[in-house]
């Protein structure tokens, strides 16, 4: 990393930790270090030099060590979750899960407010199947007919993440994910429509005109259900 601004030598952090970890020492210290853990940055001399953010790294280790017994490998995998946007879970060894999924906002008159989850968030199978309780063949049948789709970083995304919400929904009323492939389609034929009206990628007319699609076929579904 580079262009922070300098930060606390080894023996400061050992300092700040002291009354928390009182049998931390300097070896222990370059150890998390050595196993990537904490990463500080490096001086031209090759001094570490710690910011706020290597010192709460350190703590978390230090603490999940302490009080959870975790080995270092479950720490990494904590560490790593956390960093593409996951949340402690609420079970007691708070282990990071995926969050709730996001609501959008074009069908706010019919959901609960936005839950805040990261636009950013990044998660793995293994996440999504807990996250969502989907069974690994049904995600696999997903993602065979498009309605999911994992990135480069064999990561699925927030959007993704709620994709496999709904689907998983669906999925307990007995629906088959065979059934969930004219929903992709229409969505790629919506999408189409549009990007053909639209000149900006971001622009606010676009954001209305998803609003209205949503609106439209939410209308047509509703129409139909009551004719029958």
């Amino acid at each position: 990393m580079t262009g922070r601004a300098p930060g606390l030598t080894i023996g400061a952090v050992l300092a700040r930790l002291h009354e928390e970890f009182p049998d931390l020492t300097l070896s222990k210290v370059r150890f998390l270090d050595a196993q990537g853990l904490v990463s500080p940055e490096r001086t031209a001399s090759g001094y570490r030099r710690y910011d706020e953010r290597d010192v709460d790294r350190l703590r978390f280790v230090l603490t999940c060590q302490r009080d959870k017994f975790w080995p270092l490998k479950v720490i990494r995998e904590a560490l790593d979750a956390y960093d593409r946007g996951l949340r402690p879970a609420a079970q007691d060894d708070g282990r990071p899960s995926a969050p709730a999924p996001a609501t959008d906002p074009a069908l706010a008159a019919t959901q609960t407010p936005d839950d805040g989850t990261p636009a950013d968030v990044r998660i793995n199978r293994a996440e999504l199947l807990r996250a969502t309780g989907l069974h690994r063949d049904s995600l696999a049948d997903l993602e065979s007919f498009g309605l999911l789709r994992i990135g480069a970083d064999d990561h699925f995304g927030a959007p993704d993440l709620q994709v496999a919400h709904a689907a998983a929904s669906l999925l307990s009323y007995g629906v088959e994910a065979r059934h969930l492939r004219p929903f992709r389609l229409a969505a790629e034929r919506e999408v189409a429509l549009v990007q053909g009206l639209t000149a900006g990628p971001t622009g606010a007319d676009r954001e209305e005109l998803v609003r209205q699609c949503l609106a439209l076929h939410l209308a047509l579904v509703r129409a139909d259900l009551t004719r029958e």
